[in-house]
């Protein structure tokens, strides 16, 4: 089985390299990254290619399944460049998909696509994929959605997966998280359990965890099986304020929604910090998915709590930790962070500029 990966250079995407390269049943596989790494992977070719721009066609022609990986969480600050290559990067990929004839699509959608909660009962994959609107993440995540829709009913003989993972962590990851939704000036020391006093609790904050190295299983099963359709992917328990404070030997405190968002959006608007407040707003309002069909029809079962995954990527932002390709390398940044500031804190990512 022949296998090529979109965005194989990632979080998810090194985790997913790594598991196909142990089933037997994959005998080649091809990761396209825009920056190339420096590692060798088992039966992995490497080829520079963007979704955006590229043609994907020759890379996706003879493959068996494609996995479409590729996304850009960054520069919030400039939602055409995100756009460009989450929607209209995914859209080529699908074209390419069809032209090559490749018998089966596996996508990274995400919990994100959801349309909001209306109360903390799990949803299963037929609850509503409109996402959030205002969230740049989240609008292009629905919107891909709608591609898949549309890409199903006219290619009925393409096995097509959607997988939607909750919020993806290991320590390998860290730096790259850090760098993306905290930004700069948050010190790695400052992640040692007991530094930090109190964890805000609001209403509605509560969210799903996953382990790379789990959401990578659930990937290698949906190649090799005969599965289609959509699955939701999420570990126990979901996480709060309260096991977040606990995480943390911190202890929780009340603080109004609108204080909180006020702060984000200043620190936002000031590019004090790269995540945009929209997407917090969109946090506060996921429903909490239920994981029956991938257990029972993918046969899937997370093997790393939520809890212990989080607690691994807090630990690897503490450390510095990182991996040895472009967006994952802990020096990424730069010295003292200079191309994190340099960037205007969410302009754009520090590995794209500076070509690492």
């Amino acid at each position: 089985m022949r296998v090529v990966v979109t965005g194989a250079t990632g979080n998810v995407g090194t985790s997913v390299l790594a598991a196909l390269a142990a089933e037997p049943a994959v005998t080649s596989i091809v990761g396209l990254a825009r920056r190339l790494p420096a590692r060798q992977v088992d039966k992995t070719e490497w080829v520079d290619a963007d979704v955006r721009y590229d043609d994907l066609v020759t890379h996706f022609r003879g493959a068996d399944v494609v996995v479409h990986l590729a996304w850009l969480f960054q520069p919030t600050h400039r939602p055409l460049v995100t756009w460009r290559a989450n929607v209209i990067g995914s859209a080529r990929v699908l074209r390419a998909v069809a032209d090559a004839k490749v018998p089966a699509l596996v996508y990274a959608s995400s919990l994100g696509a959801y349309s909001p909660k209306q109360d903390d009962h799990p949803v299963d994959e037929t609850w509503p994929t409109d996402g959030w609107p205002p969230a740049g993440y989240m609008r292009e995540k629905a919107y891909v959605e709608r591609l898949l829709d549309l890409f199903v009913t006219e290619h009925p003989h393409c096995r097509a997966v959607r997988l939607r993972p909750a919020f993806i962590f290991q320590r390998a990851a860290a730096s790259e998280q850090r760098r993306l939704f905290a930004g700069p000036l948050l010190p790695n020391w400052l992640l040692r359990p007991g530094l930090i006093p109190v964890v805000p609790a609001m209403p509605g904050l509560c969210f799903q965890a996953l382990h790379a190295a789990d959401a990578a299983d659930a990937f290698r099963r949906a190649v090799i099986g005969d599965a289609e359709g959509a699955f939701n992917l999420a570990a126990d328990p979901v996480i709060d304020a309260h096991r977040l404070a606990e995480l943390l030997h911190a202890r929780t405190i009340r603080v109004p929604t609108r204080l909180a968002r006020a702060a984000l959006a200043t620190a936002w608007h000031l590019r004090l910090a790269p995540a945009d407040p929209n997407l917090f707003d969109g946090l506060l309002r996921m429903p909490i998915m239920g994981t029956t069909r991938a257990r029972t029809e993918l046969g899937w079962t997370p093997r790393i709590s939520a809890t212990d995954a989080i607690r691994e990527a807090l630990d690897g932002m503490r450390e510095g930790a990182g991996a040895d390709t472009p967006p994952l390398a802990p020096d990424a940044g730069g010295p003292f962070r200079v191309r994190e500031f340099a960037s205007g804190v969410g302009g754009f990512d520090p590995v794209d500029r500076w070509g690492r």
